[in-house]
């Protein structure tokens, strides 16, 4: 089939290539002009571990190209997906004038049947206001349908979530759109929802709501576990064993980021509140991660007694691990907290460190984890990169000027750490106490 996505951001992206593997005649299109010359190249855009390989080798094969001429994608597809960006806007509503543009795009330059997708995660009713726009717009009779997809990707596994998804959920207002989308889908094998495009579209809201809120109960959890001693790794863990809970998401630690999990449930609460529903649980649950965030740094400042002139080392900037995405990462306001208490800050991430430039001020990066131990006071762990769990806690140790680690993400066992010699602070777990920082003279 012929193929075109509008928007060659992570979802974009992930949609554009894996569509081209899957066998379809797919082009990219993006108004960005450096970044379809780089694509075009196979320069990525962002760090997504498998895209580069799965771009070069579909655009090698010819299935696969970039333009940004979107009137060129336009004409190219039988399917066009909406891939553009929906900020939030400062009051949390979200901003869906990109998504207008593109319609408005289409509408003046499809010739031919077109069955237009917005795989964007957007408010309910979005699809009706596509609609609309294209039926205002069009210069001339054509006929088309427009279609919800939303997407379940994950950053970090943005291409394996795209060829083995849990589920493909597909919105639809006729047979013709429905029999074209289930021919797209049918390489992928996966359970295929088709319903109407309302629930479509709040299919996507109520996911990524529904995760959050679990992410901040875990964490509700687990000060009540610092409270009374408990461990919070062990209460998860007999949760989950329930099949109706399940272990995944209930990780303690700095809360949740990206752009995802705080834009998607302050929009969801938007949306309750123009049905005129006050959702409760979930404005909780936004504060309840707020709240991690400055109780890790509360965890910090009451650890090393006084922040100012102190060397921190901090290890992962990235909201999560396998991406280089710093939208609403938890390091952000922790690092620039510490940074007005008077903390010198001394970073490393494996991914992120560029982009970080672009929203930290005053931070000494460095290529090396271990260079951003030497002389520190103190060791933060805000972000679970694997090659963090593999660090030589020996060689940590001995370059720290104390042997304190601070760990956001629960990423080290504190028996291993009192063996090892440090003073070690988790999340939902008893602290292991040894050598304490002195007050500064």
């Amino acid at each position: 089939m012929k193929v075109s996505v509008i928007g060659t951001g992570y979802v974009g992206l992930a949609t554009t290539t894996v569509f081209a593997d899957l066998g379809n005649e797919v082009i990219g299109a993006d108004i960005d002009k450096g970044k379809i010359e780089g694509l075009n190249k196979g320069i990525m855009p962002i760090f997504e571990p498998g895209l580069k390989e799965l771009v070069e080798r579909n655009i090698k094969e010819k299935r696969l190209r970039f333009t940004h001429n979107n009137k060129e994608a336009i004409e190219h597809g039988e399917v066009i997906f909406i891939c553009v960006g929906t900020p939030p806007k400062e009051n949390w509503e979200t901003e869906l004038k990109y998504v207008e543009n593109v319609a408005v795009e289409i509408a003046k330059n499809m010739k031919s049947y077109k069955v237009i997708v917005h795989k964007s995660t957007v408010p309910v009713e979005t699809g009706d206001k596509v609609k609309k726009i294209i039926e205002d717009n069009a210069g001339r009779n054509v006929e088309f349908d427009v279609v919800s997809n939303p997407e379940f990707l994950r950053e970090g596994t943005a291409v394996e979530d795209t060829l083995h998804p849990d589920r493909i959920v597909v919105g639809v207002g006729s047979e013709k759109a429905k029999e074209i989308m289930k021919k797209l889908y049918e390489p992928i094998k996966a359970p295929l929802i088709i319903t109407d495009i309302r629930s479509a579209e709040l299919i996507k809201h109520a996911s990524n709501a529904f995760l959050a809120t679990k992410i901040s109960f875990i964490n509700s959890v687990a000060k009540i576990c610092e409270l009374s001693e408990a461990d919070v790794e062990k209460v998860a863990e007999g949760m989950g064993y329930d099949k109706r809970i399940a272990r995944d998401f209930l990780n303690a630690g700095i809360g949740y980021g990206g752009f995802c999990f705080p834009k998607d449930s302050q929009a969801f609460i938007k949306i309750a509140e123009k049905y005129g529903y006050d959702y409760k649980l979930l404005k909780a649950t936004n504060e309840i991660n707020e709240e991690q965030k400055k109780n890790f740094v509360k965890k910090v400042k009451s650890t090393l007694k006084d922040v100012s002139g102190k060397k921190i080392g901090v290890l992962g900037l990235s909201f999560k691990p396998n991406t280089d995405d710093m939208r609403f990462a938890p390091s952000i306001y922790i690092i620039e907290e510490l940074q007005k208490e008077g903390g010198k800050i001394k970073a490393y991430d494996p991914e992120a460190m560029e982009k970080a430039k672009e929203v930290l001020n005053d931070v000494e990066y460095y290529k090396d984890p271990y260079k951003v131990c030497e002389g520190a006071d103190c060791l933060l762990i805000l972000t679970e990169w694997n090659e963090f769990k593999e660090l030589d806690l020996e060689k940590i140790k001995s370059l720290l000027k104390i042997p304190l680690i601070i760990d956001g993400r629960n990423i080290y066992n504190p028996e291993d750490m009192r063996k090892h010699g440090f003073s070690y602070i988790s999340i939902g777990r008893k602290d292991v106490l040894g050598i304490r920082p002195a007050p500064t003279p």
